[in-house]
């Protein structure tokens, strides 16, 4: 699939089928994420592959909407900050790095045939509970991964002159 006609086609989708994700595409989806750019090359995330299956009522202590464990599996985006690239100014990256590769991912699988849906609405302390997460990791997004039941609405954007300025503001 063309570029354009991939992030065209990519949208939030809130339905999946309960059939499985093929081990192939979960692996390729992964890779491409694992590819992703990241700040000084220090690829300070990991990802948590979760099988929503027996899983459902604790995975929605993390997020508390039917669709979220309906789809076969679950990702969770972390970061670890304290491998992560920081700017002079203390700024650190590595929550920029873990975006980098959740969008690596989603564009994947869209190109998979698959649906995603970023989700950054939930719950930090059931997330470090229900996965584990040591201290020192931070949950970032996560997204259903299945193949989507339900299509795309049209997208609405604002206009390209109301996002883009040139040389100064």
């Amino acid at each position: 699939m063309e570029f354009s006609e991939l992030i065209t086609r990519r949208y939030s989708v809130r339905a999946y089928r309960p059939d499985p994700v093929e081990d192939e595409k979960l692996q390729g989806v992964l890779e491409a994420a694992r590819l992703a750019p990241t700040a000084a090359n220090r690829q300070p995330f990991q990802l948590i592959v979760i099988h929503t299956a027996g899983r459902e009522k604790e995975l929605k202590r993390i997020y508390n909407a039917d669709w979220f464990t309906r789809a076969p599996l679950i990702i969770c985006a972390c970061s670890v900050p304290a491998q992560g690239w920081s700017r002079k100014d203390g700024k650190n990256y590595s929550d920029v790095d873990v975006a980098i590769v959740m969008d690596h991912l989603v564009l994947a699988a869209t190109d998979a045939g698959l649906g995603t849906c970023w989700i950054g609405a939930f719950d930090p302390d059931a997330a470090r509970e229900v996965l584990g997460l040591p201290e020192g990791v931070e949950p970032i997004a996560f997204t259903p991964l299945g193949y989507p039941a339900d299509q795309p609405r049209p997208k609405r954007r604002k206009a390209l002159s109301e996002l883009v300025r040139y040389e100064r503001w």
